[in-house]
């Protein structure tokens, strides 16, 4: 397995792709398959946004200044992720708004995962060297067993904080 940052994070998007893509095949489906489906998202972009905002970004920001308004709009594009798994997480997918909350977070991420593979993650690799991308995808792998999985986690509580704060 690679401990290539850049690696991992993209393994993490074709997770959350695949998911949005089950989330969207079941939206005739029973209320509970979608239930089951946005629990399963809110965990993967929990535990991904958590990575990224206590190892990659902080790391990117220290060694690569000139890329801190990218840094800076990822941090904000997390937010409102985290506010729309926030609200989802309280939500029962009977609610009539369920479906169209779940559309608007799965297009959100989508923009920022775009964003990401296709103008940062090429200008961080250029700027970046492959023993820099190890250590910081090492870091995140040694994380990930203690990242948070929900929204109501006191960790994910922190990061939301912090970064809205960043």
């Amino acid at each position: 397995m690679s401990t290539d940052a850049i690696v991992l994070l993209k393994e993490d998007h074709k997770e959350m792709r695949r998911l949005f893509t089950a989330f969207q095949d079941a939206e005739k489906g029973p209320a509970s398959r979608r239930q089951k489906l946005v629990g399963q998202i809110i965990e993967a972009l929990t535990v991904h946004t958590y990575l990224e905002n206590e190892v990659m970004y902080p790391e990117v920001r220290r060694l690569l200044p000139d890329l801190e308004d990218d840094i800076l709009e990822s941090y904000e594009e997390h937010h409102v992720a985290d506010v729309l798994c926030a609200e989802l997480f309280a939500m029962d997918a009977e609610d009539e708004h369920f479906t169209a909350k779940t559309t608007v977070l799965i297009e959100n991420v989508l923009h920022h995962v775009e964003e990401e593979e296709q103008e940062w993650f090429p200008k961080v690799r250029d700027q970046l060297g492959r023993k820099e991308l190890q250590e910081i995808g090492a870091r995140m792998i040694e994380m990930r067993a203690g990242a948070p999985r929900t929204p109501t986690d006191p960790k994910a509580v922190k990061k939301a904080v912090d970064a809205a704060t960043a």
